[in-house]
């Protein structure tokens, strides 16, 4: 069995997050990922209607499924609520990224949830670190969703793990999608891995068939960096953060140019319309370069479990232990 520092502060058996995205993750995925002995997190979107988030975690809480919850930085400027809510839910981790989350860390320490942030520079770790966040997430640009698209994977780790391994544990994102991922970053030093992009076809995903099949048929190339689905829709991101998403009609056509989306513009009549219609020739689907490992619908289970023992394996060859 693979331990690291994660294992003994989360209370899990396997050193890995299942990452919490918006519209993917939700009560069912994170407590297959938690049920096969990692931990699953839930994305809680900067709108999300909070009875209804209560109602989702009900479930989980009464079986004492323990999950982890991320926030997104910008929205608890105008909704302080989200964090007050996800203190108060029993997550054993909370993730706060991309914009504030110095004043959550203290709030978070005193309620017992430990806290982590990604970042995507190791000066941005090294201010995660200084700050007092707990576990440091080191995302590389290979990463879906949102991040920096500055630095891949493991140079990234490697830098980080220099300059703040020995002070707080360290989790990698991005691109890691089975067991040789896994063991490639625990034997870097990493103290787990942060997947999202290999569960978007799972079973328990919230994504309908059509998002899981496009999932299914995408390869390596398939994916494009872009801030045009933000700018269309007047999100409010931090200025260097852009998403990782599958391409689709709406990127090609605003390839290298999506500084001229304007707020209010045609393009983000476009959008929501397209959002109400379930288009997914405009709307965003995000994922990372990793996508194109994923072959099939599986249940989140089995990917964890997978992964574990594929990756203790390797690790045990490696370490001459055949």
């Amino acid at each position: 069995m693979i331990s690291t520092a994660l294992n003994e502060r989360l209370g899990i058996k396997i050193p890995v997050l299942g990452a919490p995205m918006v519209g993917a993750a939700g009560a069912q995925l994170a407590r297959a990922v938690s049920s096969a002995g990692a931990l699953g997190m839930i994305g809680l979107s900067p709108a999300a209607k909070l009875d209804e988030a209560r109602d989702s975690l009900a479930s989980l809480q009464a079986d004492g499924v323990r999950f982890g919850m991320g926030l997104l930085g910008w929205s608890l400027a105008s909704r302080p609520e989200l964090l007050d809510f996800v203190l108060d839910s029993g997550a054993v981790l909370i993730s706060v990224s991309f914009g504030e989350y110095a004043p959550a860390i203290e709030r978070a320490s005193r309620a017992g949830v430990a806290f982590a942030t990604q970042i995507g520079t190791v000066a941005e770790a090294v201010a995660a670190a200084d700050s007092g966040v707990e576990i440091v997430v080191a995302r590389g640009g290979e990463g879906g969703g949102h991040g920096l698209n500055a630095v891949a994977t493991l140079p990234l780790l490697q830098g980080v793990l220099d300059r703040v391994g020995d002070r707080v544990p360290v989790v990698a994102a991005g691109g890691i999608g089975g067991p040789r991922g896994l063991a490639a970053v625990l034997a870097a030093g990493a103290a787990g891995a942060w997947v999202g992009t290999v569960l978007l076809a799972c079973e328990e995903a919230t994504g309908s068939d059509e998002v899981k099949a496009r999932v299914v048929a995408a390869d390596e190339t398939s994916t494009v960096y872009t801030t045009a689905f933000d700018r269309a829709l007047g999100l409010p991101w931090p200025e260097n953060v852009g998403g990782r998403a599958l391409r689709n009609g709406f990127t090609d056509r605003w390839a290298r140019r999506e500084e001229s989306i304007e707020p209010g513009s045609a393009a983000g009549d476009e959008m929501r319309a397209a959002w109400a219609a379930g288009n997914l020739d405009v709307t965003p689907l995000y994922a990372g370069q990793i996508v194109g490992t994923v072959q099939r619908r599986r249940p989140a289970a089995d990917v964890i479990s997978e992964m574990a023992s594929g990756a203790e394996l390797l690790l045990r060859r490696w370490g001459g232990d055949r």
